[in-house]
């Protein structure tokens, strides 16, 4: 009896996982068990560093607004809660983006965040 092998399948999946490891550097991208395990760390770090993308960018949002409130005479903790007094819906990107490129009008929105707490 001729003996059966999964040749067909077990290559693919070996096409797969080096085609995963492109771009990786040194025995990495070409043996098969350390290119295993590199793409594995690979995809956990990519999962997790999704997560903390936003949360980064949310930071520098923050950060940038801390500044522009600063510049307005009002701090950060006081223009959030201004705004949500007045009703503002506009949120951090939003604001942040104002505050970099239209100074006159996230100075309005700060006057506006001011006279709510007044």
């Amino acid at each position: 009896m001729v003996r059966v092998t999964n040749a067909v399948a077990t290559h693919r999946r070996k096409k797969r996982l080096l085609k995963q490891a492109k771009g990786f550097v040194g025995d990495r991208k070409n043996h098969l068990r350390l290119t295993s395990d590199a793409v594995m760390a690979a995809m956990a770090n990519n999962y997790r560093h999704r997560k903390q993308r936003k949360r980064d960018f949310r930071r520098l949002w923050t950060i940038r607004l801390g500044v522009a409130a600063k510049i307005n005479g009002i701090s950060y903790s006081k223009l959030i809660h201004g705004l949500k007094k007045a009703g503002c819906a506009l949120n951090r990107k939003v604001l942040s983006d104002m505050a970099i490129r239209d100074p006159n009008s996230f100075a309005a929105i700060a006057g506006t965040a001011k006279e709510a707490l007044a």
